[in-house]
């Protein structure tokens, strides 16, 4: 049976498939289009499985916000060239403004989205071996993720263009006229300066504990008495852990002699400003693949 180059164009443009791949398919499929599209799909699981092994240590993140609701994706990839590549990049976005429209979290309410949960009909493993099937290389949906603003609360986000390794979320609450603007500062902030906790109270005792004990053997290593070295090791647990590890405790980005809170609180203006929550996205965070 004769193939037609407007039925393989008509193939390529509904499957991203490569040209050649969807003539093959439309040839052993006997011209059925619907078959050529399933044996496309086919093969693009067998590929994926035979790549899963592969690490994926490039990619992209990306966020994206509409009203009083954001999402965010990572996607991994082998190489840096495919991470650049232009059609990579729209594909990625794409999954993220789907991610979007499709989960309804609660108010105050943070979904991660799961291989087997569904984005425009198709699970996050299925859209991440149909990639695999156009791109040649291993793909992974590292992480998805949707959430809904608490009352009273709006997102500003920031996505690192420069490697679009990072991206970030933040949640703001008060009535500030800059408010957007301040969210936006601490979205650079976290993506820049990746903390692990929002507030010094959300520090566990065992790990305040267990950084004391460390600060402490470091200090008698140096020299110090065992009840000089306790002083010393809370002062630099106070100095170094938090203003590294807690974000409203670090020195904001443009200025080391201020901390986050007190840019907050001295940048608002016409009202009252104050970060909520923060979600950091990055390629590489997730576990890789034996």
């Amino acid at each position: 049976m004769a193939i037609s180059a407007k039925d393989v164009m008509r193939l390529r443009a509904e499957t991203d498939a490569p040209m050649m791949d969807c003539k093959k398919a439309l040839v052993e499929s006997d011209g059925d289009f619907d078959a050529a599209k399933k044996l496309l799909r086919e093969k693009g699981k067998a590929a994926a499985a035979k790549k899963a092994g592969r690490s994926t240590k490039e990619g992209i993140a990306f966020v994206v916000v509409d009203g009083s609701k954001a999402a965010g994706i990572v996607v991994e990839c082998e190489t840096d060239f495919v991470a650049k590549n232009e059609d990579f990049i729209k594909l990625v976005q794409g999954l993220g403004n789907s991610v979007l429209s499709a989960a309804s979290p609660a108010a105050g309410e943070v979904v991660e989205l799961g291989q087997d949960d569904e984005i425009d009909g198709k699970t996050l493993k299925g859209h991440a071996e149909d990639a695999v099937a156009t791109i040649r290389e291993n793909i992974r949906i590292a992480r998805a993720v949707c959430m809904q603003a608490s009352a009273g609360a709006s997102y500003s986000i920031y996505n690192h263009t420069n490697t679009n390794k990072a991206a970030a979320i933040i949640e703001m609450k008060g009535d500030a006229g800059n408010l957007d603007e301040v969210g936006f500062q601490m979205a650079l902030q976290v993506v820049a300066f990746p903390p692990q906790f929002l507030t010094r109270d959300e520090v566990p005792q065992d790990v305040i504990a267990s950084e004391i004990e460390t600060e402490t053997n470091r200090a008698i290593k140096e020299g110090k008495p065992a009840e000089i070295a306790a002083k010393i090791a809370q002062g630099r647990v106070n100095k170094e852990y938090y203003q590294s590890q807690v974000l409203l405790e670090q020195p904001f980005w443009t200025d080391a002699k201020k901390k986050v809170k007190d840019f907050v609180k001295e940048t608002a203006t016409g009202g009252s400003a104050e970060v909520s929550g923060y979600t950091l996205l990055r390629v590489g965070d997730g576990p890789q693949e034996d």
